[in-house]
């Protein structure tokens, strides 16, 4: 029996190693008394959902993914620097882990909060609220998502959720088990609306959270927020210090200081036996003497009041610490980002988005707290495209290069199997912002620059790959695999150069195309080359600078469902 039960999986097994019917039916009944008695014996700790018996997912499955270009849909002329990615986020994701593991700095997603009031599109259908597994079924949804967007993450990333309280605590739970509860940061309270809801039965529901999780919390660091001019306000030279403006400190602590017992005189000639009871100068006499005599303690206009340590606005900090509280005066609310995308689509469009928006402010805060000039950010439930609206604006601000992902769905459903939400209020949002626009009121509005590449995911079952991954897909797959901008294949060959690295790729070894590949070869020669025929090109190439599609492509590819955890 001990050899039964030690071939029996312990806590929390995936699908792979849980027992089949079968073995449970070969099993001695004293082993299966042992086994419940264990069971029994032990309490589970953490999040457990149902997912053996929910609706498969049917992104959860083993084809490779192609990503194709539409040049008709793609903003500016290539190379293409930034993504639009029509298509399931799984999807979506399991191509970019192949491409861009451990390389974005920032992940933001807004995903469904699972309301029952048509957020949830599941399976091509909107998720039923009565259902019994409507928080299995959301639970895993997201596991297999979040557990592809940690791989995705830099060293020093980090990711910010949206939520609201019908999913919140699940969620916090969730992000624990794929993130580490080590790595979590903060609980953001973003005030959604300005004026409370006066017709609610209990309470006015006036905000939603934002779960932040750093890759490594000990690695990762939020950018100062800038200071505001309420805060420099503050500030003031009442003695006309040529230091410029400045407040004043106490310079007394509850702290015990041994030296900080001492008697002081003001100017004037009131002398001060010490700091208040109970307290203690922060600085020693000697040092107290030094700053009076730098005219960096202050006595109050008389001279006679107890001291004060001036600090001066031009030696602060030019940044303040991030707060959790988050207030619609400084970051927006719901109506502010309903009328930002109502000025820039077609009123028709722009009503067939979430009822909850996120604005442009709140997106610019993230933006500013966790990213730096150079980085890339990773949007895969991107709505509307705000972030990328935020995210060009604020690179046309500081001159910076971020460059974005964004990932959406077309959203269609049985009842609506036209509808087009990546194409039709993403992509189309972000073209404006980048192209500029006209509002309703027919006033112009310049254009952001910027440009992006469309594309759209694909799927291909494994054993059609040669068959069916045409010669877009794999050029897009080589590009995105080396960090390249994304460009159209070329005629013959394609070749891209960007930071000083080479990628050919040969689709073909006709005479024309080994022709093309010679002479982009007397230019390049260390380029590294993909092809379908490696063996064909040993005459011409380095075998070292040699790469075989589809194997070099596929290699780490995620196929199909990651484990899960099952009650």
């Amino acid at each position: 029996m001990t050899q039964d039960l030690q071939s029996i999986p312990h806590a929390e097994p995936d699908e792979a190693s849980r027992p089949n019917a079968a073995e449970y039916e070969n099993l001695p009944r004293e082993t299966l008394i042992e086994m419940l008695r264990r069971r029994d014996s032990q309490t589970p700790y953490g999040l457990v959902w149902e997912s053996r018996n929910i609706a498969q997912d049917k992104a959860l499955n083993r084809d490779f993914v192609g990503l194709e270009l539409d040049p008709a849909l793609s903003c500016g002329t290539g190379p293409w620097r930034n993504l639009i990615i029509e298509g399931d986020n799984y999807d979506a994701l399991r191509h970019l882990v192949s491409t861009y593991a451990g390389q974005v700095k920032l992940i933001y997603i807004d995903p469904p909060y699972n309301t029952g009031r048509k957020d949830f599109v599941y399976n091509d259908s909107y998720f039923d609220p009565t259902n019994r597994y409507r928080h299995s079924t959301w639970l895993e949804f997201m596991y297999q998502r979040l557990r592809l967007a940690k791989d995705l993450l830099a060293e020093d990333g980090v990711i910010f959720v949206s939520i609201d309280d019908n999913e919140l605590f699940n969620l916090g739970l969730l992000m624990n088990k794929v993130f580490g509860e080590s790595n979590f940061i903060a609980n953001i309270i973003w005030q959604k609306v300005f004026s409370p809801k006066n017709t609610a039965v209990h309470f006015s529901d006036d905000h939603e959270y934002i779960l932040v999780y750093a890759a490594d919390r000990d690695v990762w660091r939020p950018n100062p927020m800038p200071r505001t001019a309420a805060q420099d306000g503050a500030y003031k030279n009442m003695d006309n210090d040529p230091r410029g403006p400045w407040m004043s400190s106490d310079i007394s602590a509850r702290n015990f200081y041994s030296a900080g017992s001492y008697a002081v005189t003001a100017p004037s000639g009131k002398v001060i036996s010490g700091p208040p009871p109970g307290r203690y100068w922060t600085v020693s006499e000697d040092k107290f003497h030094e700053l009076n005599r730098d005219n960096r303690i202050w006595w109050g206009k008389g001279g006679n009041n107890a001291p004060r340590l001036k600090r001066f606005l031009s030696e602060v900090k030019q940044g303040v610490v991030p707060q959790t509280l988050w207030t619609y005066d400084a970051v927006g609310h719901t109506q502010d980002a309903k009328k930002q995308l109502n000025e820039m689509l077609p009123k028709e469009r722009s009503e067939d988005v979430f009822s909850t928006p996120k604005p442009l402010q709140l997106m610019d805060r993230i933006l500013r707290l966790a990213t730096k000039p150079g980085d890339l950010v990773l949007d895969f439930f991107a709505g509307s495209g705000t972030m990328a609206q935020a995210l060009l604006q604020l690179n046309k601000e500081d001159g910076g290069e971020r460059r974005f992902i964004l990932v959406s769905n077309t959203e269609a459903t049985d009842s609506e199997p036209d509808k087009n939400l990546c194409r039709d209020v993403c992509a189309a949002r972000v073209r404006r912002a980048i192209e500029g626009y006209t509002t309703a009121k027919a006033d112009q509005v310049e254009g952001l620059g910027g440009n992006f590449a469309y594309v759209r995911a694909r799927h291909i079952p494994t054993h059609r790959l040669e068959e069916r991954l045409d010669d877009g897909m794999v050029w897009s797959f080589i590009q995105m695999k080396h960090h390249h901008p994304l460009s159209k294949r070329g005629k013959l060959v394609s070749v891209s150069a960007w930071m000083q690295e080479v990628i050919i790729y040969v689709p073909a070894t006709t005479a024309k195309v080994k022709a093309a590949l010679r002479e982009a070869l007397a230019e390049h020669p260390q380029a590294a080359v993909y092809t379908w025929t490696p063996a064909a090109l040993v005459d011409m190439v380095n075998e070292n600078n040699l790469r075989e599609v589809p194997s070099d492509l596929t290699r780490g590819f995620r196929f199909g469902k990651l484990g899960g955890v099952q009650a």
